[in-house]
């Protein structure tokens, strides 16, 4: 027999021309002249942040002041932190932190990129900045066959980008975690549903670099994704808590 909820992924895949061309929180998707998504000159390559040391039994998360530390549920045990370089910058680090008896505990720390004009705190459809905030993370899914994750995952072709996008950014989601801004949470990432309206935005997600910023997602190396998708625990309440790094510690 099959689940409201399996019912509600079929149709998400059904629709995932849809998500896609909207174009991980964009309007139009990438372009497909080489100028798009990947193409940006001067980006650095997403990979492995350098320098950084383990950091352990920590009482909160760092640089993330009262304003977003607030917003993070009280029963979250996993936060993937996104630092923005700055407001107009598509340049981030990301930090994934686990809870234990002790406090937060420093478990990856990767290279990053966000939405190419920077963040905002007022996301809109085609700004090309990533929406700053805190924000659950309950499904994931992609091209590729499921690498282990914990997290409810969608296995589908239908993730594959359009033809017309810029070549680099082909393997971008062959996997992904969607970012639960105006979406319906224990659905699949390619769902098109948007409770606060399609002018909002919406499939913003975690998926793979391609070398420069994105349209509204954040982008991190494939070792990173497999890494989250393995680690990201439903029974431990991840979220993400994103934004630039003046916003972050307001």
């Amino acid at each position: 027999m099959r689940t409201a909820g399996s019912v509600r992924r079929m149709a998400a895949v059904a629709a995932a021309g849809l998500v896609l061309l909207a174009g991980c929180g964009g309007s139009g998707g990438e372009r497909g002249d080489g100028k798009g998504d990947g193409a940006d000159k001067g980006e650095r390559p997403g990979g492995p942040a350098r320098g950084a040391s383990a950091t352990t039994h920590l009482k909160n998360i760092p640089e993330v002041g009262t304003a977003l530390r607030s917003r993070i549920p009280a029963g979250s045990r996993q936060v993937v932190a996104v630092y923005g370089e700055g407001v107009n910058s598509a340049d981030a680090t990301v930090v994934l932190y686990d809870k234990g008896a002790k406090g937060w505990d420093q478990q990856g720390r990767w290279a990053a990129h966000n939405g190419r004009r920077g963040w905002t705190t007022n996301h809109h459809e085609g700004d090309k900045r990533s929406p700053v905030g805190v924000f659950a993370l309950t499904d994931a899914g992609g091209v590729l066959a499921d690498p282990g994750a914990k997290l409810p995952y969608t296995h589908s072709a239908a993730f594959t980008p359009p033809s017309y996008w810029s070549r680099n950014t082909r393997h971008d989601f062959d996997y992904v975690v969607a970012i639960n801004y105006n979406r319906v949470k224990g659905t699949s990432p390619l769902d098109p549903t948007r409770p606060e309206g399609q002018s909002k935005g919406g499939g913003v997600w975690l998926h793979m670099d391609h070398g420069s910023g994105t349209s509204a997602c954040i982008s991190v190396p494939k070792s990173a994704m497999q890494a989250l998708l393995r680690a990201l625990d439903p029974a431990r309440n991840p979220v993400v808590v994103m934004g630039d790094k003046a916003h972050l510690a307001a």
